[in-house]
């Protein structure tokens, strides 16, 4: 049930589990270790924000410079303003917090939400006399706010957004993802904009599968969320030294993550908002051109650099080549170091010798590719479990009291029969890899970028509870793939044979009822 939530909504562990709890009308914060003791209510905090949302629209309605913005200027409709909860923040400093602390919030809880700061005459609203942009999880809920200036003012930020809260991260949260998440799913790719306001212009004109995120800062959490439910990401960045920036940050962590990064190019360096206002036509057009993320790179830097010349070559090289050698395929790298050999009419042989020595490098060897047998679905959920049970073990010394459950026989993989062991004869490892887990180095990175996707911010007595269900399931799946093997040793077993076999079959329900009895 979790996985397909995760799956369907594009959610994590953490997430699902908190959506299933609202669902079935569960307070999961009575389960958590200390419960009260753990910082801020979010629940309160999420009714503060909803309510500050109202507050903004009410406002919204009443000032005409706003709605001048609003419709006049940015062409936005009553229906597009209405569902993304454009509002607006009064310009005297006092009004939400006059009226939040009259339906019974307290200033600190306000401090806590990020719609309040301490000002030098007291405390007043964070916000004032700007356009306010509801942020919004995956689900709707608000967490915060982007506020834009409505006047030139040259000595105030265009855009300021709610501070860092218990709710909002702006290295996690992508804008517009509540919605955009259907259209995502159904045209099978997503594209990141800029700003807030690009992706409400690109709603309207009926191009929902839009997003964005603060800024240009594209980071790995940005990119898991978008990861699930796509791995064709393109980005709609101005293509200056802020854009140019951005995409090479971002091609690496792609990499990591699982997801083909693309550039969209837009005409005459407009940006999407001011595009889709001119023609709505030429926005999808311009989705449609996308250029994959290095290949848009190279092109950009042979019209800024002279690379006719060794200054040139050198600056170009030095751009790319430290992509190159963080690419994870190594037949994608090598079809780079021909391409990039190619643009700067140098040999393959001094390219190489400059990728060594880039620091951290590697030396790019040919693949040998071996075809996997195929594995039954109960073969690939049984590996499943075992994966996400070790990364646990893992990264939570803690939790390792329940490796004396564990058999090296329950392990399918020999890396993970050689985990097991270290594991277990180093029960309080909390280190890098060591020089034992050398050998099966990649497979404790692939469990650590496990455990960093399903389980990072999930609460410790969640943690038990998850980890106590999956070594359920992992005995569960031994019992019967034990036994599916005796069963066909019964066919040709003698008497004695068949008695030993029976017993062996009693052994595993034993088993199986010590680990599920109490579950």
């Amino acid at each position: 049930m979790f996985s397909f939530v995760m799956e369907m909504e594009g959610l994590d562990f953490k997430e699902a589990l908190e959506l299933l709890a609202r669902k079935a009308g569960i307070d999961i914060e009575q389960y958590r270790r200390n419960p009260g003791t753990n910082g801020p209510d979010k629940a309160r905090l999420h009714q503060l924000l909803d309510l500050s949302a109202k507050f903004y629209q009410l406002q919204f309605s009443k000032y005409q410079p706003a709605w001048q913005y609003v419709f006049g200027e940015r062409k936005f409709t009553k229906p597009t303003a209405l569902l993304w909860r454009l509002g607006y923040a009064p310009s005297n400093g006092t009004s939400l917090s006059q009226f939040l602390l009259a339906k019974g919030f307290s200033e600190a809880e306000m401090k806590q939400a990020g719609v309040s700061i301490q000002r030098y005459q007291g405390n007043g609203d964070m916000f004032r006399d700007r356009l306010m942009i509801p942020l919004q999880d995956p689900f709707g809920a608000v967490i915060g706010f982007t506020a834009r200036l409505l006047t030139d003012d040259p000595k105030a930020p265009k855009y300021i957004n709610t501070p860092q809260t218990v709710l909002y991260d702006k290295s996690r949260h992508v804008f517009g993802l509540h919605l955009a998440k259907e259209a995502i799913r159904k045209n099978h790719y997503a594209v990141v904009a800029e700003g807030n306001l690009d992706v409400i212009a690109s709603h309207q004109a009926s191009v929902q599968q839009v997003v964005a995120t603060a800024g240009t800062a594209l980071t790995e959490h940005h990119l898991k969320s978008i990861g699930r439910l796509t791995n064709d990401i393109r980005l709609s960045f101005d293509a200056d030294k802020a854009g140019l920036a951005a995409t090479e940050r971002a091609i690496p962590i792609a990499g990591q993550v699982g997801v083909s990064l693309s550039i969209i190019d837009i005409p005459n360096g407009k940006d999407p908002d001011e595009l889709i206002r001119h023609d709505p036509a030429s926005w999808q057009a311009a989705i449609d051109k996308y250029t994959y993320a290095l290949d848009w790179l190279m092109e950009r830097y042979q019209h800024l650099l002279d690379i006719t010349s060794a200054q040139g070559k050198r600056q170009f090289t030095d751009v790319l080549l430290p992509l190159v050698q963080r690419l994870t395929d190594s037949v994608e790298q090598d079809h780079y170091m021909n391409a990039i050999a190619a643009v700067v009419n140098v040999s393959r042989e001094a390219l190489n010798s400059k990728l060594t020595s880039i620091p951290g490098a590697k030396t790019i060897r040919k693949r040998q590719y071996v075809t996997p047998e195929p594995l039954d679905p109960q073969s690939i959920e049984y590996h499943k479990i075992q994966d996400h049970l070790l990364a646990i073990m893992l990264m939570q010394p803690s939790l390792r009291a329940q490796l004396a459950l564990m058999t090296h026989d329950m392990m399918l993989k020999p890396e993970a029969k050689q985990l097991l062991t270290f594991l277990k004869a180093n029960p309080d490892f909390s280190g890098s890899i060591d020089q034992q887990l050398q050998e099966v180095g990649d497979y404790v990175k692939i469990l650590g970028l496990e455990y960093e996707e399903l389980y990072q911010d999930v609460e410790p007595a969640e943690m038990e509870l998850e980890m106590a269900r999956l070594l359920s399931r992992l005995v569960e799946a031994y019992v019967k793939h034990q036994k599916q093997k005796l069963s066909a040793s019964l066919e040709t077993a003698t008497e004695v044979q068949t008695a030993l076999l029976l017993e062996q079959v009693k052994q595993l329900d034993a088993l199986l009822k010590s680990v599920t009895g109490g579950l």
